[in-house]
């Protein structure tokens, strides 16, 4: 007759682990040593890669088709315990993985002893996390998308907008707003390929590496890989159960993601101010002050620049867990668990804050963005520019134009001001049309080169955006 593991199947309890130990988990040192308080989040995977791993022994001829049968629709149980709320592990489960093999056990008897053949939980659990990464890539590809088309919105919505464009924080050149916004499109378009990519080494399976070194159980890799979707299997078994590449890749590039977020943010937070006053914010996205009744706080924009330093430090807590450990498995990857659900789940939450934020949070405001343009030098590299056009050496209209925007500063004026008699005793080559030249919407239109803000060219990539973004 069988007998029962003691204490279950981790030796929790007051148990021991095995017949090879003589003594119990100190309690805390149980508490410690468990994962099962976050790793639960594997669950579906967990079952998935399970009942995927049955199906494989009995296609091999491991265990028999009425037992894969029996295993498989003890697993599909717990998934239906768990939506109903009544698989609830413990402390004495230590993880996930024993978790579900308990309750198999408990519901199968001594079949459910069978699951474990030929795998480890070193394999099984770096499948399950290929497997839930994999699924959420999916997801916030979608949610990413939902960013770029309110972005694109309100592009199309302000193609003809103008907004003061800045270098150093210092007005440079007046811009389409469009064009601005374009920016973030297609900085998040990179995200969108970065997160693509990182999910093609995602996509690997490691199931069948066992511990560390294989097994000898005649198992078919190649079964459970396609079952499960995978694109192929790691050819070496250290390297299948040690690799923590694709936690730290994603982290990475969730990180730039969020970079790009809390710039963006960054410029939100400025445009909402009384100085800037580009943007009004809606009652939707914003607080008020619990003090001072005049006010209307950007909580939005300003939480997602907080929780960028958030996941920024998930991505260097990562980097340096790995970086020390000899091949092939070790406890330090309990650590990786947490940090990957959380960087997950705060860059995700960002993307929907910033994407409802650009659909019901914030409106442009036309007639300030208008009147920003007017009141600067951001035109005086066009003067240059129309001297260029008439034969003058650019370093010279260079000079030229910053000894005028010196002389305008003393008297207190703008380039606009000077009239065209004071233009010709500065340089001959000005001529009637040059205030035309200088309005910010002719600066604008000017620019018409590839890449640039005119607006023609900007009306060219809404066109583009209109169809990718379909």
């Amino acid at each position: 007759m069988e007998q029962p593991m003691a204490g279950g199947v981790t030796g929790g309890a007051g148990g021991t682990w095995s017949d090879r130990f003589e003594q119990g988990l100190h309690p805390f040192i149980e508490q410690f040593n468990a994962s099962i308080g976050f790793d639960l989040t594997l669950l579906q995977e967990d079952l998935d890669g399970s009942i995927a791993h049955a199906r494989m022994l009995a296609a091999c001829g491991v265990i028999a088709e009425a037992e894969a049968d029996q295993l498989a629709e003890g697993l599909e149980t717990i998934r239906r315990e768990a939506a109903e709320g009544q698989f609830n592990p413990g402390l004495a489960d230590e993880d996930v993985h024993f978790a579900v093999e308990r309750r198999l056990i408990a519901l199968l008897g001594p079949v459910g002893k069978k699951l474990h053949t030929g795998r480890s939980r070193n394999d099984q659990v770096g499948t399950d996390l290929r497997l839930w990464l994999r699924r959420r890539l999916d997801e916030v590809d979608g949610d990413l998308h939902r960013l770029q088309q309110a972005l694109f919105r309100q592009a199309d919505q302000h193609r003809d907008t103008m907004i003061p464009g800045y270098t150093h924080l210092q007005r440079a050149q007046p811009l389409c707003l469009a064009h601005h916004l374009l920016a973030y499109v297609e900085m998040l378009q990179r995200d969108r390929e970065r997160l693509r990519d990182v999910r093609r080494r995602v996509n690997i399976c490691p199931l069948g590496a066992a511990a560390l070194a294989g097994t000898p159980v005649p198992i078919d890799r190649r079964h459970t890989a396609a079952a499960l979707g995978f694109e192929a299997v790691y050819a070496n078994s250290l390297d299948a159960v040690s690799d923590r590449d694709f936690c730290v890749e994603f982290s990475a590039a969730a990180s730039l993601v969020m970079a790009h977020l809390s710039r963006l943010s960054e410029e939100v937070i400025a445009w909402a101010s009384e100085e800037f006053g580009f943007v009004r914010l809606t009652d939707r996205c914003a607080t008020g002050s619990s003090l001072m009744p005049q006010k209307k706080n950007p909580d939005v924009p300003e939480l997602v620049r907080g929780k960028c330093g958030r996941v920024f430090g998930h991505l260097q807590g990562l980097l340096t867990m790995i970086k020390g450990l000899p091949l092939a498995y070790n406890k330090d990857f309990q650590e990786d668990k947490e940090a990957l659900f959380d960087a997950f789940r705060t860059m995700r939450d960002c993307v929907e804050a910033t994407a409802i934020l650009f659909e019901e949070g914030l409106e442009f405001r036309v007639e300030r963005l208008n009147q920003a343009v007017e009141e600067d030098f951001s035109n005086a590299t066009d003067v240059a520019d129309y001297l260029v056009g008439r034969g003058v050496p650019f370093r010279e209209a260079y000079q030229l134009v910053g000894a005028v925007v010196r002389r305008c500063l003393e008297q207190n004026c703008l380039l606009r001001d000077l009239d065209l008699e004071a233009w010709k005793e500065l340089h001959p080559a000005f001529g009637a049309d040059l205030h035309d030249a200088l309005a910010p919407r002719a600066v604008v239109a000017a620019r018409r080169s590839e890449g640039g803000t005119g607006f023609d060219r900007v009306g060219e990539q809404l066109q583009l955006w209109s169809t990718r973004l379909k």
